[in-house]
């Protein structure tokens, strides 16, 4: 589709919403400039205009007004995501819901908390503390990011293993169509009639519609949690004693592993209490009934040991424990302090496959002589291999790039996927075309043409056209020959 906007026609596409204050326009390009990028900085656009509404019935007219005048819009959260996928249009209308950022209701009873999408992950947790209640999926930018950009994405976080992703604690959602139209899809109840919507519409990246409301499940606060450390003198190690953990029958709450690297880097910014020698550290946090979580302790520190762990903590307060996760959740700044750019990466792969794939991406990193550091939630496969790199160096982005996409199909070769919470946005567009067929892309496009026939909802991100992936090149790859065929297929 050919896209009609042009800076000369910002004045007549705004005086076709006569009711959205001037306050909540942003027109001039040094303002325009602080939304060209979401997390993912090596991708820039200006966007042709930038909107903040304040209500439902003004988003309902923007995009009502946007469908008639075909011109694009992307939706933005807190813009903490990081694979573009709020990568703004250069023809198109952004849409920030930063406005939108009211707790609106809290169902103490149930359990429930009805919230606008901009309102942070972690706010949930402080709003209902009193209540001795918290809201479960906790991405490491939870103190920044919102909850709308969450269920676009299906974030996770580290205690995503034992109580799911966002789609798992989400009960029902509002959502505005390109038609301008409210739908409420989910309830309140355990169960909705039809078609599974809420699911289908929790990962869309913004490609079937702007959400403005969200009910989130909330979680009793667990009597008690203890977090065990345990060091290891070769990564291979670590990866293999996660799957012993989960193999015994004891699913963690949360279940972390660091690398060499990201270890002294987390050291070095927040004091955490890390072993520097250790080539690979597991932070495995278990909760629930004192006496559960005693005999789970027990029997973890056991199978740590036996898988070959140098040393072995039981965190003895709970401030301990807090500094253990602090470690973890400030690890991507962390990384940031050493190098001048990091690329971060998001795959999932069988829990089986981890010594074989941490040691493949060791091989890389020598290969492409880029320095790792990996940072993942061990316990579901999710990994996120930090890449180092200095973008002022010519050419040093492109081969990190290349070196990104290698891990992606480092992960597709064992089983897995290439991507288990950032999504896919822009960063992972030509890997779909090396996981995907055409046969299921194209039934990927049929569901986006169902919701939005013109296109016009985050185009260009999330699903390859046919013809992108014809020049990809990779479209043979699917039931055909993978990449690294010498790994072992889980």
């Amino acid at each position: 589709m050919k896209y009609a906007a042009q800076m000369s026609d910002l004045d007549t596409f705004l005086a076709g919403l006569p009711d959205l204050p001037d306050h909540c326009v942003v027109r001039e390009s040094e303002e325009r400039r602080a939304y060209e990028c979401d997390g993912l900085s090596a991708y820039r656009r200006m966007p042709w205009l930038v909107l903040l509404p304040e209500t439902v019935e003004q988003v309902q007219a923007i995009v009502r007004h946007c469908q008639s005048s075909g011109i694009p819009v992307v939706a933005r959260g807190a813009g903490t995501g990081l694979s573009g996928g709020a990568l703004p249009l250069e023809n198109g209308v952004l849409l920030s819901l930063a406005k939108f950022n009211r707790i609106l209701d809290i169902d103490v009873a149930n359990r429930l908390a009805r919230v606008q999408p901009g309102v942070r992950n972690l706010a949930i947790s402080e709003a209902v503390d009193q209540h001795g209640l918290y809201y479960a999926p906790d991405p490491s930018s939870q103190i920044a990011c919102s909850i709308g950009g969450n269920v676009a994405e299906n974030a996770g976080g580290v205690h995503c293993l034992k109580y799911g992703l966002t789609v798992h604690n989400i009960s029902e959602i509002q959502l505005v169509t390109i038609d301008g139209e409210l739908l409420t899809l989910g309830g309140r109840a355990l169960d909705a009639a039809g078609y599974d919507l809420l699911a289908l519409l929790t990962g869309s990246e913004g490609l079937l519609g702007i959400i403005v409301e969200v009910t989130v499940k909330l979680l009793p606060k667990p009597e008690r949690a203890q977090v065990i450390l345990a060091a290891f003198d070769d990564v291979t190690k670590a990866g293999a004693a996660v799957g012993s953990i989960i193999a015994a029958g004891i699913i963690p709450a949360g279940l972390e592993m660091m690398d060499k690297l990201s270890i002294q880097a987390a050291e070095d910014f927040v004091h955490a209490g890390y072993p520097l020698d250790a080539a690979a550290i597991l932070l495995c946090e278990l909760d629930g009934t004192s006496e559960e979580v005693s005999e789970h302790v027990f029997k973890v520190r056991e199978l740590l040991k036996s898988s070959g762990a140098t040393e072995v903590r039981t965190a003895k307060s709970d401030a301990e424990r807090v500094r253990f996760w602090k470690g973890r959740k400030a690890a991507f700044p962390a990384v940031g302090r050493i190098s001048p750019d990091y690329y971060c990466m998001d795959g999932t792969i069988p829990r089986k496959a981890l010594p074989q794939v941490l040691q493949t991406i060791e091989d890389l990193s020598k290969q492409y002589g880029l320095p790792v550091a990996n940072v993942f939630h061990a316990g579901d496969g999710n990994l996120h291999p930090l890449i180092l790199y200095d973008a002022n160096k010519p050419g040093e982005l492109e081969r990190t790039e290349e070196f990104g996409g290698r891990i992606l199909e480092l992960c597709i070769s064992v089983g897995g996927t290439i991507t288990g919470e950032h999504g896919v946005g822009m960063e992972k567009i030509n890997q779909m075309c090396t996981q995907f067929n055409e046969a299921e892309l194209q039934q990927f496009h049929a569901v986006k043409a169902a919701f939005d026939p013109g296109g016009l909802l985050n185009p260009g991100k999330a699903i390859p056209t046919l013809a992108r992936c014809a020049e990809f090149g990779s479209m043979h790859v699917h039931g055909g020959q993978l990449p690294f065929p010498e790994l072992e297929r889980f």
